[in-house]
């Protein structure tokens, strides 16, 4: 039996506008990022779109930008990381996208990520868009690089699964007594403590 309400149920792209607004230029166009996402709406009719700018790009964009930049982000039409959120944007974004299953509009490999976001790799799940004199946006689904980045990425991710795997069945408190040792400095410590806290001598 066919269950039509996952047929009809509409895609969720993720937009990576830092990425999209900088395609072939150095710095990121606000207008270049809404030609593409109106150029893609248009194509895809029934998809849902979010549109993710890194922290730092309303200080990159043109200055005669600023103005509507800051009205689309009031107007939750772009979501920013929160202030001091850790790298460009790129893990709040894929964070999103994980979490709702969303297909990433992206000329990015995310290569640092590739350990934590495997699912980058799914059919589907991203989409590369480049602007084309005299045509307009093209946009096609495409497969992240992999490279040295990458490489290191998913052996670390290795690396903590297999630590994981290990801890599994072993309290916190096993974990620590085994990581924090019980040398003389944290003895006269605990000892100093000890006294403080029953007030003898």
């Amino acid at each position: 039996m066919v269950d039509y309400n996952t047929v009809m149920s509409p895609r969720h792209v993720v937009v990576d506008g830092s990425n999209i607004a900088t395609e072939g230029h150095n710095l990121p166009s606000l207008a270049q990022l809404d030609q593409a996402v109106r150029e893609f709406l248009a194509e895809n009719p029934d998809d849902v779109v979010t549109v993710v700018v890194d922290a730092s790009f309303g200080h990159r964009i043109d200055p005669s930008e600023l103005k509507t930049f800051e009205e689309a982000e009031a107007a939750a039409e772009v979501v920013s990381p929160p202030a001091g959120a850790i790298g460009r944007g790129d893990a709040f974004l894929l964070r999103i996208a994980e979490k709702t299953g969303a297909t990433v509009l992206s000329n990015d490999s995310f290569q640092e990520f590739h350990g934590e976001h495997e699912w980058l790799f799914e059919k589907g799940r991203l989409i590369g868009g480049k602007p084309v004199p005299g045509v307009g946006w093209i946009f096609t689904p495409r497969t992240p690089v992999r490279g040295p980045k990458s490489r290191e990425a998913v052996k670390e991710a290795k690396r903590r699964r297999r630590g994981a795997e290990v801890a599994e069945g072993v309290t916190g408190l096993d974990l620590a007594a085994s990581r924090g040792g019980r040398g003389k400095r944290v003895e006269r410590a605990i000892a100093t403590a000890t006294v403080e806290a029953t007030g003898s001598s």
